[in-house]
């Protein structure tokens, strides 16, 4: 049996109390699900999977009575408009009314030049400005596009042209501050031209409308040429084509509502919560957040530049932060330079995007005082599948959310499955798989790309393409990526596993190693690692990785290595193995070994 929607209604201990507060709705909708009964002798692992499976299967019937995002954000903004919603440099504070009348305005503004166009581009760094496009974008029943600016010209060309953009939303600003082009093929909209251009009579109409008119009112008013259903797409995401082309990720508003959900019952925030908005919109996460934050009373801090560890530990002492999201390559920099008392407010500091490492985590939790929760998933997802979560203790009662090396148990809604690569039979627990994910959260599927959608799906399964495991409690355990493997004289070599080695052997809590593959004419591949170290330490670093037991195969070679001034790195705080591998290539092909 699976119970649903529980959480909120009096029978929860949603916002710290119990009976004696008021349900979210009334009448409030709770699922009981029952399953086909298994025998006594069930394995614990077989019970909860059948039950995670009921709870996927029940979290898919709450599209009937959900709505789409921007409804449920103008429902917040008039029920508590004076809130904190969103802050950044140039607007240190914006209430929630003020939130949704200025993205009203700036949907208004914006009719004559999204005219006819479904796609509309946006490019502009984490900010107020930003997180207001993307709602005025949803008012108006457009399909917002977040251009990534750190993919380079090719990779925001590919997007535009995908996506069939004609317009993009920019900040000369902006432009002139990164060094960046528009992508061909658009015509730019400039922020500071359209924000200049509204008015007295556009902000007063607009904050009229954000009282008090009906929603589809509100958005014919802004420029929706038919009504917005739950199953539209909102937003499409490309991702960060680290191993290949960027492709086109389609979000509908219920999957972006059902995760964001999900993780409102693993991490429960209030208005008295701030968020700090370091990930980019073009990050599927970053995307989340926005929506998390405004429908759930969240306040967000907005910082264009993730990598500004000075700025960030100001920005969290000062805004009183409570949960910072980011990548470990970025709670490496604020480990070196922001100091315990910045981070002093935060209560959740949640990383994802790559593997934290548990020298990170120790390092991080020893100078802050908070350990960092690692949670995982893919943009094709909406975007998270697992979270870590803070443990729960009652009296005579414990429950951990986390366990080291993990990252979490899938969230509610979410089922799971580790299968074998090859036959997707389910695996045991302990045993490492192909990794498959099933809930209301999964995409639409891949813009212009049935091909590839109908690759990455199986009877209803997403195929996440990571080799992981689950414990017998359902920890999820990620081990590598499927394509981060290389075959070498007929084995599979697994360079997630080499690049732990490596690290363990150097005594390094920050990333210093990246392993790819470069062709071999004998081997058909060969390792090649890319490393920041100075290179007379690297004999005694590979003479204690062949010492820990790994085989022989997995021990790069001296000659394999290459010595770089930084590893390259994606906006996002991921290894670009792209880049990884073209470095490895040009400098091992040539005889090189150092750049």
């Amino acid at each position: 049996m699976n119970l649903d929607r529980v959480w909120g209604s009096i029978c929860s201990r949603a916002r710290g109390r119990f009976v004696t507060k008021v349900p979210e709705r009334i009448p409030y909708p709770v699922t009981v699900s029952y399953g086909a009964p298994l025998p006594p002798e069930t394995p614990i692992h077989e019970v909860r999977r059948a039950v995670h499976e009921l709870g996927e299967a029940a979290a898919r019937l709450r599209r009937e009575d959900r709505r789409p995002l921007h409804h449920l954000f103008v429902r917040a903004a008039r029920r508590h408009p004076f809130d904190f919603a969103f802050g950044d440099a140039t607007r240190p504070r914006v209430s929630r009314l003020r939130a949704l009348s200025a993205s009203i305005a700036l949907a208004r503004a914006l009719r004559p030049s999204w005219s006819g166009q479904e796609h509309v581009g946006v490019l502009l760094p984490p900010s107020v400005a930003a997180a207001l496009v993307n709602l005025a974008a949803a008012l108006s029943g457009r399909v917002s596009v977040n251009l990534n600016f750190t993919a380079g010209r090719a990779g925001m060309t590919s997007a535009v042209r995908q996506a069939g953009l004609r317009t993009v939303l920019t900040s000369r600003a902006f432009l002139e501050k990164a060094k960046l082009d528009l992508p061909e093929g658009t015509r730019p909209i400039w922020i500071e031209d359209l924000a200049a251009s509204v008015g007295t009579a556009g902000h007063a109409a607009a904050f009229f409308l954000s009282l008090y008119a009906p929603l589809r009112l509100l958005e014919r008013a802004c420029g929706a040429r038919r009504r917005v259903f739950v199953d539209d797409v909102v937003t499409i995401i490309f991702s960060s084509g680290s191993t290949g082309e960027p492709k086109g990720v389609l979000l509908s508003h219920f999957n972006v509502d059902a995760n964001v959900e999900a993780v409102a019952q693993v991490f429960h925030v209030d208005q008295h919560d701030r968020v700090l908005g370091i990930l980019p919109l073009f990050h599927s996460f970053g995307y989340l957040i926005l929506w998390f934050a405004v429908n759930h009373r969240m306040g967000v801090v907005f910082h264009p530049n993730p990598l500004d560890a000075g700025a960030i530990g100001d920005l969290v002492q000062r805004h009183r932060i409570t949960i910072l999201v980011a990548t470990p390559t970025f709670l490496q920099l604020y480990l070196r330079r922001c100091t315990p008392a910045q981070f002093g407010s935060l209560r959740i500091v949640l990383a994802g995007a790559e593997k934290l490492s548990e020298r990170l985590a120790q390092a991080f939790e020893e100078h802050f005082g908070v350990r960092p929760l690692e949670g995982y998933g893919t943009t094709e997802c909406a975007p998270a599948i697992a979270l870590s979560a803070l443990d729960f203790r009652a009296p005579g009662f414990y429950q951990p959310g986390s366990r080291r090396g993990f990252v979490g148990q899938p969230l509610p809604g979410v089922s799971v499955r580790v299968v074998d690569p090859d036959t997707l039979t389910p695996l045991p627990p302990g045993s490492p798989g192909m990794l498959l994910v099933k809930g209301p959260n999964i995409m639409r599927g891949y813009l212009g790309r049935d091909d590839l959608t109908a690759k990455a799906m199986h009877d209803g399964w997403y195929i996440t393409g990571d080799i992981a495991l689950m414990d017998e409690d359902g920890f999820v355990r990620i081990t590598d990526r499927l394509s981060r493997f290389s075959k070498i004289g007929g084995e599979m070599v697994p360079h997630g596993r080499i690049e732990e080695a490596l690290q363990d052997a150097a005594g390094a809590s920050l990333q210093v190693f990246a392993v790819t593959a470069v062709p071999d004419e004998r081997k058909g591949e060969r390792l090649a690692v890319l490393h920041t170290l100075d290179e007379a330490l690297l004999p005694e670093i590979v003479k204690r990785v062949a010492a820990a037991g790994l085989p022989n195969l997995f021990v790069p070679r001296l000659d394999h290595f290459v010595k770089v001034e930084r590893l390259p790195l994606l906006g996002t705080g991921k290894m670009d193995l792209r880049e990884v591998k073209r470095v490895a290539t040009e400098v091992l092909s040539a005889g090189a070994g150092q750049t």
